[in-house]
């Protein structure tokens, strides 16, 4: 088993939930340390988020917490992630470690994906949007 963070459309409430409903821990906080972006948002359809590691700043970001198996990291999850987001081990606020989905190497470079850090959370950047999901 192995414990994963997710931000986005996996969480409770997104469309793709229902693969990983049974495996939710729970509500979670990264660690500070964190920025978070909106991808694909050059096209004007903030696919998905993806966070990207930095320690010189002081923000953590929102999301769940889940326990899935390996076999279904491997299956179910990685084969729907867009290639803007790689895996990737994060540190949550207790200061241990996870899985996540993160930018890609190169991706901040090509300046395509907006800034959503300030709103802390997937959630919070969709209700600006007028979005749930």
């Amino acid at each position: 088993m192995a414990r994963i963070f997710f931000n986005g459309q996996a969480m409770v409430g997104g469309p793709f939930h229902d693969k990983v409903a049974d495996a939710l821990i729970g509500p979670v906080r990264t660690a500070p340390g964190y920025r978070f972006f909106s991808i694909d948002h050059s096209g004007g359809t903030d696919v998905c988020p993806g966070l990207l590691a930095d320690p010189a700043v002081d923000s953590a970001i929102e999301g769940e917490l889940y326990d899935v198996s390996l076999e279904r990291l491997r299956d179910v999850i990685l084969p729907g992630e867009p290639r803007e987001l790689e895996l990737g081990v994060i540190e949550l606020a207790d200061g241990s470690a996870c899985l996540s989905m993160l930018l890609a190497r190169g991706e901040l470079e090509r300046g395509v994906h907006r800034e959503i850090t300030h709103h802390g959370g997937w959630r919070a950047y969709l209700a600006t949007l007028g979005r749930t999901a």
